[in-house]
């Protein structure tokens, strides 16, 4: 081993501690340091997360499905496809029968 200096062990003890009070002033530590904060950046991570999956999965499977409504070339994709926005079309209107009848029950019922 070899004898160090005192002067050479308190230099790098003192850059030592100019280092760690800046890492202690870091935002990232910062952040640590509290319990409500932390709880409240890891449930804000998380819906922006959540978000950000639905959005682009979302985003992903309607180019999938338009991608493959269009391939007419290939029968087996291309039918499968045709099946598939025909499935979406009479779900969609039924949807809208329900919704228009719904409005028309709400009309006949009178006020209480």
């Amino acid at each position: 081993m070899t004898e160090t200096d005192p002067e050479d062990l308190n230099r790098e003890i003192a850059a030592l501690r100019r280092e760690v009070a800046k890492l202690n002033g870091h935002r990232f530590i910062r952040i640590q340091n509290s319990v409500p904060r932390l709880i409240m950046f890891q449930f804000v991570r998380g819906l922006a997360l959540g978000f950000g999956t639905v959005i682009g999965g979302g985003l992903l499977l309607s180019v999938v499905a338009w991608t493959l409504s269009q391939i007419d070339f290939i029968p087996i994709i291309g039918d499968w496809a045709a099946e598939i926005a025909v499935e979406l079309d009479s779900s969609i209107e039924e949807e809208e029968q329900n919704q228009q009848l719904e409005e028309q029950i709400q009309l006949q019922e009178p006020e209480q």
